[in-house]
């Protein structure tokens, strides 16, 4: 139960309740410490300490400071966090420790209410069945072998009806199983993504601010896999820096094996050139680096012919921007599940914008990132067209 404190902005007002954890998560959502808060309200860090602990009430103006540097609205921070489906698994983030803690603090926030979105939505939509096969590895260290981990790719491709060949989209077809993803621009992070369960539902949350579609496609497929391979993962193994090098290492070869099934693509590879790799690009949406070490997976190439590759791929330099990566040439694949959601909630009249923003207790733009609405869409903006069903 959370420690709750009365706040009033002034006497003739009847008291407020202040929700202290409310306070911290908005905070830590703006990845800022209580000390830079403090400096930027006008207050000492013990106050925000204080406020926190719920052992202080904000004065009103101190309130309304805190409101607009955490762009939130003053109501969010007077009510208990929206329900979810359930309890929360480890998020899979790729890094831990001192360097990567307040990032990660973020990331808690902003998938609690990227969770708190969809419950809200789950009152008045269909969503799609879940369907993920179950996965498990036979070494009693908890590790899966290589042949294992292929064998749970083709073993999910077999059961969503597949094939081998190319995959159109990634996202469309995750969110179509079940999977709810959202995709948020995190400018200054090194977040490419990260997924955690949340009762019995699977979320994926997509935060690099990059705009390579073959790149989102990747991280799409590896938190995929550790959705499958990776459910009952524990914090201790994530935070251990060697078995999360493992884990991570299983994920990306899972979304090789995903994207790249060694039935098929090994029978498209004639040639060591680099550029016969664009064309491959094109036709599978993986990045060429991504290719060539799918063909060091396979055994296709030797190491010198990859070495080689690498040494090309520098020269060129495409280490960090690759033919096709321009957005014109291969568009972002988005998702639309949150968005089809609350378009619908709207089209049919039983909420208004403004209602959702209320009902749901968060900031405008958070609910719009989250939803992958557009700007202002929660304001009067214009509703996309698509044919999804209420409850």
């Amino acid at each position: 139960m959370n420690n709750i404190v009365d706040f009033q902005p002034n006497i003739r007002v009847p008291a407020r309740r202040l929700v202290p954890t409310r306070l911290r998560d908005a905070r830590l959502a703006k990845r800022l410490n209580q000390s830079e808060l403090a400096g930027v309200i006008g207050v000492t860090r013990q106050a925000i300490s204080a406020f926190e602990q719920g052992e202080k009430s904000p004065e009103a103006d101190t309130l309304a400071r805190i409101s607009a540097t955490l762009d939130q609205p003053m109501s969010f921070f007077a009510t208990e966090d929206r329900p979810v489906f359930g309890e929360f698994s480890v998020r899979t983030f790729r890094a831990f420790g001192p360097d990567t803690k307040r990032r990660n603090l973020m990331c808690d926030v902003l998938g609690k209410w990227f969770v708190q979105a969809a419950r809200y939505f789950d009152d008045f939509v269909n969503y799609p069945k879940i369907e993920l096969p179950v996965a498990s590895p036979s070494r009693n260290d908890g590790r899966y072998t290589s042949e294992e981990i292929e064998t749970a790719a083709e073993e999910c491709r077999r059961a969503w009806g597949l094939g081998v060949g190319p995959l159109s989209n990634v996202i469309a077809l995750l969110e179509s199983k079940g999977i709810t993803v959202c995709r948020v621009e995190i400018a200054d992070e090194q977040i490419e993504a990260f997924s955690f369960w949340n009762g019995p539902r699977p979320f994926i949350f997509l935060a690099s601010d990059k705009d390579s579609c073959v790149r989102a496609r990747f991280d799409a497929a590896h938190e995929l896999g550790h959705l499958i391979l990776h459910r009952w993962v524990g914090p201790d193994e994530l935070e251990d820096k060697k078995i999360l090098k493992l884990i991570e290492r299983e994920a990306n070869r899972f979304a090789s094996a995903f994207l790249l099934p060694r039935k098929s693509f090994p029978n498209e590879v004639y040639t060591t050139r680099l550029d016969a790799f664009i064309g491959l690009k094109r036709r599978w949406k993986v990045a060429i680096q991504a290719m060539i070490y799918r063909c060091k997976d396979l055994a296709i190439f030797d190491e010198d012919q990859v070495t080689n590759l690498y040494k090309q791929i520098s020269a060129r330099r495409w280490k960090t921007r690759e033919p096709l990566d321009n957005p014109d040439e291969m568009p972002l694949e988005q998702p639309r599940l949150l968005k089809r959601a609350a378009d619908l909630l709207l089209k049919s009249g039983r909420k208004a914008a403004d209602e959702i923003c209320v009902e749901l207790q968060m900031s405008r733009k958070v609910i719009e990132a989250i939803c992958n609405l557009p700007s202002g869409f929660l304001a009067g903006g214009q509703m996309v067209e698509f044919q999804p069903t209420l409850k």
